[in-house]
Order: C-alpha cells, then structure tokens, then sequence
C-alpha cells in the first residue's frame, strides 16, 4: 500500500512543471512585453507654404511702408531734391563740401529757380533725407524680394504657379523703380515757362506709379493670403451669394479707382481748391468745372474737376460698401467674411472721415498722410474680403 501511494505521489509531480521551468517560462514572457518608448517632444517644422506666404506678407508690409513714405515725400515736396538716379543707389553726402556739391545740382533745377530761390542748405538738407530715405527704401524692398525668392526657387519651395508669379512680382518691382526716376524725371524738365507756374512732377506720371505700387501690394497681400489663411469652401442656397461676390469685386475696383483719383488731386494740389463740404464754395457744382477746352482735359487737368470727381468717387464707394454691408447681414457665410466685410465697412467710413477733415483742414501733412495710408488699408480690407468669397459657390434648390 504504500508503495502504490509512493508511486502516485511521483506521477503527480510529474505532471507539475518544476520550478526551474516556470521561471524559465516567467522569464520569457517578461522579455515579449514591449517596453513604451519614453514621451518624444515632436519638432513642428513650418511647411514651405507658410514661408513663403510669411515672406509676400513681409513684402507686402515693405511696400505699404514705401507708399507712405513716398506720401510724406510728396507732402513735404522733397521728391525734386536728389537730380540724378543711380540704379545701385547714390550715397548721402557725408561733409559740407558734398552738401553744397548737391545743393548747387539741385540750383540748375526749375523748383530752385522758380519755387526754393531763398533756400539754403540746411533746408535744402531736409528734403534731401526724404528724398533719400524713399529711394533707398525702395531697393531695400528689391533686395527683401530677390535673395529669398532665388533660395526659395533652388529649395523648390515654388509650386509652378507660384513660379509665374514671382516672375510678375520681380518684373512689376523693377519697373515701379524706373516709373519712379520717369515720374520725378518730369518735374525736372524746363518745362514750366510761365513766373506763376509751380513745378511739380506730371500728374499722369505720379498716378501710374501709385497705381503700380498699389497693384504690387495687391498681389503681394492676396498671395500671402492664399497661402497663410486659405479662404473656406461653402456652397449656399441663398440667391444673394452671386450678387454679394459680384459687389466685393466691385468693390475693390472702386476702392482702387478712387485712390488713384486722389493721385491727380495731390499731382495738382487740388485738394486747395474749394476747402469746404459738402458744397464746393457756395455751390454744390462749381461754375469752373469745365473751364478748360476741350472739355476732356478737365477729367485729368482742371483741379476743380479733379477735386469734384474725387469727392464724387470717395461718396460712391462708401454709398457701395454699406450696401454690401447690409446685404450681407444674416447671411450664411463663413466667419472670417463677416469679420472682412465689418473691417471694410468701418475702413470706408474712417477714411471717409480723414479726407474730409483733410480737406476742411487745408491738407497738413499729418491728416494727409493718414488719408494716403488709410486709402492702401481700405484696399486691404477690400482684398481680404474678396479672398474670402472666392469659394462660396451657389447652387440653386
């Protein structure tokens, strides 16, 4: 008997796996369990979209500066003070024998001879640096635009499209700076005859080169746009939708249209004419508005007609953006529209403000300064709204 139960006893350790085995087992299985890799901060590196975006955007911001410079310049009437164009650029004079070697330059010139007569050369010195700060402020935005796009293009951050438009940029860069020296070139000829003529660059000339610079911000703005702040895609039922995208273009032209206007009432000093408002003087239409013949001259010659069409312009693009404003009000639209169309509507009625204050006021340098500027962010409003409508599509029930 006890030797049966000796030999059960052995069949049932048998059967259980011995300690050595199960800490072999126990081992094993230790090793399969996979250890979670320590937490890894993740590096977030900006995509070359919104680098390139970021440099329009910095361009962009150059050019609304050279505007305003360009504004002061005019304002302060230095724009005639530097006779010669360099394309690398002239240096500033550095001691008084230079200064008067300028200042004797400037001497051969119709605005000394007609205008500045009693100058001297510390005054001849301010309108110099104006001068001076503009141009070089100006290939300063050439360089800002040239060295990234070159080491963007070899990087291949460009997409084909981007390509094309670089190109334009490049192009439309290079011929502002030479519409600039062609624009003070003009106030440079011996073209003023009369004792009583003042001397002042075309006014052709001077709304062609803000026209330029405007265009290039434009660009500049919308593509920094496209690439920073993508507008949102929304399809709409509201029969409003094609009317509301056909009145944001609308109103960009406007916004456009008016600002150069403004360039041939600053070309002419129009804005010294008549400094009152509403009426011009005692009349709501003036009895010289067409004093020059043939009639067409007025448009573009006649500073009461210039001043006339500005005011007429500036009403009517206000007149449009409030109707915008209110036609879009309790629309489906996306978030950021609504946040732009509220931008252009307290843009146009400020800037409507500071040109009329400029104006009551005999335009100081300061209002009018303001009034420039203002004109360049009321287009940016305009173009950031348009950014925004361009894929809100209708689609009829």
């Amino acid at each position: 008997m006890l030797r049966s139960m000796y030999q059960r006893s052995n069949a049932f350790r048998l059967m259980l796996p011995s300690r050595r085995l199960q800490q072999t087992v126990a081992e094993t299985q230790i090793k399969h369990i996979p250890t979670p890799a320590p937490p890894v901060n993740p590096i977030v590196k900006s995509s070359p979209n919104k680098t390139v975006g970021k440099w329009f955007l910095g361009c962009s911001g150059m050019v609304f500066v050279a505007v305003g410079l360009g504004g002061v310049t005019r304002l302060t009437e230095s724009g005639l003070s530097m006779v010669s164009w360099n394309l690398i650029g002239e240096h500033m004079p550095r001691n008084r024998d230079e200064w008067i070697k300028e200042f004797e330059k400037y001497q051969q010139y119709p605005e000394f001879k007609l205008k500045n007569a009693k100058m001297t050369v510390d005054e001849f010195k301010f309108i110099y640096i104006m001068e001076y700060i503009h141009r070089m402020w100006g290939r300063a935005i050439g360089a800002f635009f040239i060295l990234p796009a070159a080491y963007f293009w070899k990087k291949g951050y460009f997409c084909a499209k981007t390509k094309k438009m670089v190109l334009v940029l490049g192009t439309l860069i290079g011929l502002q700076g030479l519409m600039g020296w062609y624009m003070v070139k003009s106030g440079l000829e011996n073209r003023f005859d009369n004792p009583n003529d003042v001397p002042r660059v075309s006014q052709y000339r001077l709304a062609s080169h803000l026209a330029a610079a405007f265009v290039l911000y434009s660009l500049f703005l919308s593509n920094a746009m496209s690439k920073l702040i993508p507008a949102e895609s929304l399809t709409s039922a509201a029969k409003r939708i094609p009317k509301i995208k056909m009145l944001s273009h609308l109103t960009k032209g406007m916004v456009f249209l008016t600002a150069i206007s403004g360039a041939f009432v600053a070309g002419l000093d129009a804005g010294l004419v008549y400094n009152s408002f509403p009426k011009m003087g005692d009349d709501w239409i003036p009895d010289d508005i067409l004093q020059f013949k043939p009639i067409l001259r007025n448009v573009t010659e006649n500073p009461t007609t210039v001043q006339f069409n500005h005011r007429i312009l500036g009403i009517t693009t206000v007149s449009l953006i409030t109707a915008l404003w209110l036609t879009m009000r309790g629309q489906k639209l996306p978030k950021r529209a609504k946040w732009a169309i509220n931008a252009v509507a307290v843009m146009a009625w400020t800037q409507a403000t500071l040109g009329v204050t400029t104006l009551l006021n005999y335009v100081p340098v300061p209002l009018a300064t303001a009034h420039q500027s203002g004109s360049l962010i009321l287009l940016s409003t305009a173009v950031w709204l348009s950014h925004e409508l361009r894929l809100l599509k209708y689609i009829p029930k």
